[in-house]
């Protein structure tokens, strides 16, 4: 049984993870650089370490969770990093979306500690994590999937085993292909129709209507049409998020041309200064 869990990454969609597992009977440890996050978990009942030793050192299991571009090797391989507080016997699972070479570092590096190994990013916005939505995309043992299941289940909704490690992070890949695509798609929809005479309401209910009905376009259809861009997921993640598909298509010595373009389209948003705001704010690209 799965008690002592140890949580590093309190970024927009893992301190709602965190958050989560305090209705749960876990002896929760919680470590990251916001000291303000952190202090949010302490009040729901999570324990604070000083460091990502600490929180590390003496868990059941150890969940992961920080983007590519915000991974700090000290905080993984340094003398005060996981790998240097974590037990032999320990699960660790890594739930941030990663270069498959990361991934793949992480898992050897696992193995020479004699840590079992989970390869597990979440697909979702802060909403889904909020609510306990998120679905989780696991690779590795499916007898450690079995083992942290009923812990994934106080985040996530649906967890689905695709392989071995290193096979969550490719089907990611994939997830982040078309959900980019499809808002880059739903964009250039709604200025094209606008730009024609329609508004965007009636616009989006002739595509709710039939065979290109998106819950995707429902959802965020209705925002982009307000005007409303709150963060749900960070524009210059699903950015990075292409970087690293593309990266991954090119060692295939594939062309992903769809890609690309979404790619240059995200890339200007982010240089305009829209990183921080929701990816659907890929749209102010096209109306400028």
């Amino acid at each position: 049984m799965l008690k002592k869990v140890g949580f590093l990454g309190l970024g927009t969609v893992g301190r709602y993870m965190a958050s989560n597992l305090t209705k749960g009977n876990y002896a929760l440890t919680v470590y990251d650089s916001d000291s303000s996050v952190v202090s949010e978990l302490v009040k729901l009942g999570a324990s604070e370490a000083g460091t990502p030793r600490e929180v590390a050192k003496g868990k059941d299991v150890v969940l992961y969770i920080r983007p590519e571009k915000e991974r700090l090797r000290p905080d993984i391989y340094g003398d005060d990093g996981l790998f240097a507080g974590i037990d032999p016997g320990t699960i660790l699972v890594d739930m941030g979306t990663h270069s498959l070479e990361s991934t793949i570092e992480m898992a050897e590096e696992a193995a020479h500690h004699r840590v079992f190994f989970l390869d597990a990013p979440v697909w979702g916005t802060k909403e889904h994590a909020v609510n306990g939505l998120l679905t989780i995309l696991a690779g590795g043992d499916p007898a450690l999937v079995g083992r942290c299941r009923e812990l994934f289940s106080f985040f996530g909704l649906n967890i689905i085993h695709v392989g071995g490690v290193g096979d969550a992070t490719r089907m990611k890949f994939i997830v982040n292909l078309v959900q980019a695509e499809l808002i880059q798609a739903l964009s250039e929809a709604l200025v094209f129709g606008e730009k024609m005479g329609f508004n965007a309401d009636k616009i989006l209910e002739v595509l709710d209507s039939g065979g290109v009905a998106s819950p995707l376009f429902h959802s965020k259809g209705r925002t982009m049409a307000r005007g409303d861009f709150t963060r749900n997921l960070a524009l210059k993640y699903v950015h990075d998020q292409l970087e690293l598909v593309m990266d991954a298509a090119q060692k295939l010595e594939l062309d992903l041309p769809g890609v690309a373009c979404a790619r240059r389209l995200y890339e200007q948003a982010d240089k305009d200064g829209r990183g921080e705001e929701d990816f659907s704010a890929v749209i102010k690209v096209l109306r400028k």
